[in-house]
């Protein structure tokens, strides 16, 4: 079948990376995709915003058969629900499945922090008490945060690329943030609302479902690393390592997350109707020996696919049909039972202003157990250069974490361009796994 990858980062490479792999796949294209997804299929100029008329004329002139939506943008403005009745109106032909990701309503899952808490309310999931707020009870919000105990967490209700979330340390910190948030629109729409959230403390993890709306399957768990600085210092990023599996994930931990957090969520997906068939990234917090959700994503992570897709040896396209077809019950996923470790090179200033078009020299070093999978790069004049502020990522397995981190960091003192920086200490609390 033909495929259609939406999406341009490193997680989008890993997919397709994975996609190329099955003999069910005859043509994978990637809209707009990067140099390394380049490697794995057929890089198309198409970019999905909100007008998604280029994408299916696309779909009908390459006879495309499943969309795969990497990012959550093109999923929260509705590219589900496009297709869908796109093919209503006018079927796309035999074979078509259709696109793997939530509707529009259910992507709110992400889209929304206040459509998550009170999805989760209502169907008994663990995590933070909170309270919402705009500017029409405003001082009743200020009033509220001074009276959280520290640290109190703000986050911006709608997307804000990952920069919405802000742990703050004292009551004058968390007005000046609820104000900026609110009456200054510090995160544009994103904070027309502002949820006052309890701050948890634990260790974080990420879990990846893949649902047909009834069933699921769990693939493997993962944690990242969002500080820019080592030791888990200094300003968030969109990720800048990750591990899986993640050692303290052990059997008795991931039964309490099925039974308290996934059965629940696609339960309540179920009983509510909400149409949702693919991904959905549960973001956890192990408090003590018990696991609270932090946030739902409707798309893989990134870097976390990094090293999820890796240890994934099930056909992923086998997977992606069973879920479009509603045939996901009784499927088993198999994993690779090494750890993976993937670092991410970023350019020089990150998460802040940084320059690109500095050239990349020794991406041939990656060998053996190493996969390298492209972020922000490009092509110009015939080299390979720098395009964003994550700029690639090294993955390496290993039969520890702090073996596999090893693999990553050799092959990334062997890469070099311009003002280049990764964390040298992804995996430090588990070197000994």
């Amino acid at each position: 079948m033909n495929i259609l990858l939406l999406g341009s980062g490193g997680r989008e490479h890993a997919l397709a990376w994975k996609i190329s792999q099955s003999p069910l796949c005859s043509q994978l294209f990637i809209a707009p995709g990067n140099t390394g997804t380049a490697q794995c299929g057929t890089n198309v100029s198409i970019k999905a915003g909100k007008d998604f008329q280029p994408l299916e004329n696309f779909c009908r002139d390459n006879k495309v058969q499943m969309i795969v939506a990497g990012p959550e943008d093109p999923l929260v403005n509705g590219v589900y629900d496009y297709f869908k009745a796109a093919h209503i109106a006018n079927p796309f032909g035999e074979g078509w499945l259709g696109v793997i990701g939530p509707s529009a309503y259910a992507a709110q899952l992400e889209g929304s922090k206040t459509f998550a808490k009170q999805f989760m309310q209502r169907h008994h999931i663990p995590t933070a008490s909170y309270r919402e707020f705009s500017l029409e009870n405003f001082e009743e919000g200020k009033h509220y945060v001074q009276k959280q105990p520290l640290p109190v967490v703000l986050k911006a209700d709608g997307l804000a690329a990952g920069k919405g979330v802000i742990i703050c340390q004292s009551y004058i910190e968390a007005v000046t943030e609820y104000e900026m948030m609110l009456q200054h629109s510090k995160f544009g729409e994103a904070s027309k609302k502002v949820v006052v959230e309890e701050f948890l403390k634990g260790i974080e993890l990420s879990v990846f479902v893949l649902t047909d709306g009834s069933n699921y399957v769990i693939l493997p768990e993962a944690k990242d690393y969002k500080r820019i600085g080592e030791g888990d210092m200094g300003l968030n990023t969109g990720g800048m390592g990750a591990v899986s599996p993640v050692p303290f994930a052990d059997d008795v931990f991931m039964k309490k997350v099925i039974e308290r957090v996934v059965e629940p969520t696609i339960n309540g997906l179920k009983q509510e109707r909400i149409e949702y068939k693919g991904f959905i990234f549960i973001g956890l917090i192990k408090v003590g020996d018990e696991p609270f959700v932090i946030e739902y994503n409707c798309r893989m992570g990134d870097p976390e696919t990094e090293v999820v897709m890796p240890r994934l040896k099930t056909d992923l396209v086998e997977l992606l049909v069973a879920a479009a077809k509603s045939e996901l019950k009784g499927i088993k996923v198999e994993q690779d039972p090494r750890f993976a470790v993937t670092v991410v090179a970023v350019s020089g200033g990150y998460p802040g202003d940084f320059l690109k078009g500095y050239e990349i020299d020794g991406l041939d070093q990656a060998t053996g157990s190493s996969l390298v999978f492209h972020a922000g790069t490009a092509v110009e004049n015939g080299k390979i250069v720098t395009n964003g502020g994550r700029v690639l990522t090294v993955t390496s397995f290993g039969n520890s974490v702090a073996e596999a981190a090893d693999y990553s960091r050799h092959i990334l003192n062997g890469i070099s361009y311009k003002k280049m920086y990764f964390r040298k200490d992804i995996g430090w609390e588990f070197e000994t796994s």
